[in-house]
């Protein structure tokens, strides 16, 4: 009965981490100059928190849902859409979770979200290269000439910053996705975890 009870809180914590994830990707939408069909927004910041708090393959399911949300619901860019986010977003969520759930300190954290952002840039380059020209019809020589200035940058700066977020906010909310029902000041512990 109790391990019932602990599955139920643990389904209704990751459909609220999917919620906050939407209405983030609703409500912070920011351009990004050089190329502004590219958007920045910090809907992956309740994912990674996910992958922190429960591990890898709960970071990758709230990840799928909100990819779909945002591709075939808000009017998002369909299955390319989908496509680019969910790698992107979940490659992150994967790393970040393997590495955390090993040793939960503020260094492996940071190691994770770092390894998370640097993988994220490298796979995306590969990723526009390969899929851009077929979903969007652009010639693989015009993606290959913006990687240096759109692509690299633009991951950099959007897994970056949410890794940034993060860092910053998952002590502070953890302990209400474990259930003790209360937040956490940065100074009470020296471990994010």
């Amino acid at each position: 009965m109790n391990n019932e009870k602990n599955n139920t809180a643990k389904i209704a914590r990751l459909a609220m981490m999917t919620a906050v994830s939407a209405v983030l990707l609703l409500l912070i939408r920011i351009p990004f100059p050089p190329a502004p069909f590219l958007v920045y927004d910090p809907a992956d910041v309740p994912i990674y928190i996910t992958a922190f708090a429960y591990g890898p393959v709960e970071g990758l399911i709230v990840t799928l849902i909100v990819c779909l949300i945002q591709a075939f619901g808000l009017g998002g860019d369909g299955l390319y859409g989908f496509l680019m986010h969910f790698v992107a977003t979940g490659i992150v969520a994967v790393i970040i979770g393997m590495i955390y759930r090993r040793n939960k300190t503020k260094k492996t954290a940071v190691k994770a979200l770092v390894t998370g952002v640097i993988v994220t840039v490298v796979v995306m380059c590969i990723m526009n290269i390969i899929v851009t020209p077929v979903y969007m019809g652009a010639p693989r020589e015009a993606v290959i000439a913006m990687i240096p200035t759109v692509i690299i940058p633009f991951n950099l700066l959007k897994a970056g910053l949410n890794a940034v977020f993060t860092f910053l906010l998952y002590k502070r909310i953890s302990g209400l996705l474990h259930g003790s029902g209360r937040t956490v000041r940065a100074e009470e512990t020296k471990e994010l975890e």
